[in-house]
């Protein structure tokens, strides 16, 4: 059961998940955004709750980045906010700064670890200066973690690397997500292991 941006009722072990797209041209409609069709194709993949996606399409504006960060966490009550575009190095490129402004803690692993993938692909991925937050009010929490902008770089980042046979060679980030979520008091996600296996400890897995 997937859906998009809804206010019924939630179904039990839902996932709220907020997709921000940030792109000046793609938010002008001069061209077709293609970051969150790719985050949500593959999300869909990947996670077996039902899911409720909330979409936003913006420009690179540093005060519109962060207040977006926190409408969805806030007030659409979102567990995971996953953006993509606006963090390489050019002065257009202010999601990391923005989203460190919406977070109330940062998780340096996430985006040490989206480089070390990076770097199998690209030497470029030094360049790169994407951030993970939480971000936490009261009786709520979220992850907010900042994606590639490129598609193909999205579901590498977030599967990781495998051999031939599909052996885990360089773990994707999404294994640690669930566990991030349950230590931050949101729904308990089961993973598609045909896609990604999510990691746990055993203290903590569901029987």
């Amino acid at each position: 059961m997937k859906h998009t941006e809804t206010h019924d009722e939630s179904p039990p072990n839902e996932v709220k998940i907020g997709l921000i797209s940030i792109s000046d041209r793609a938010s002008k409609g001069i061209y077709q955004d293609e970051g969150i069709p790719a985050l949500q194709t593959w999300l869909i993949k990947a996670i077996h709750n039902p899911c409720t996606f909330h979409e936003r399409l913006i420009a690179d504006e540093s005060e519109i980045i962060t207040e977006m960060i926190i409408e969805l966490v806030d007030d659409m009550g979102c567990d995971l906010v996953l953006t993509t575009g606006g963090t390489g190095p050019s002065r257009r490129d202010v999601t990391p700064e923005a989203t460190l402004e919406a977070g109330t803690r940062e998780m340096p692993g996430f985006g040490e670890q989206m480089r070390q993938i990076s770097l199998k692909f690209v030497p470029t991925a030094i360049l790169s200066r994407q951030v993970a937050v939480l971000r936490e009010i009261e009786g709520h929490a979220a992850l907010v973690v900042n994606l590639p902008g490129q598609p193909k770089a999205i579901a590498e980042t977030l599967e990781g690397l495998k051999d031939e046979t599909g052996k885990s060679i360089v773990p994707g980030i999404f294994a640690a997500i669930p566990y991030c979520i349950d230590l931050i008091g949101g729904p308990y996600i089961e993973a598609n292991e045909a896609v990604i296996k999510a990691f746990r400890p055993k203290s903590a897995l569901k029987k």
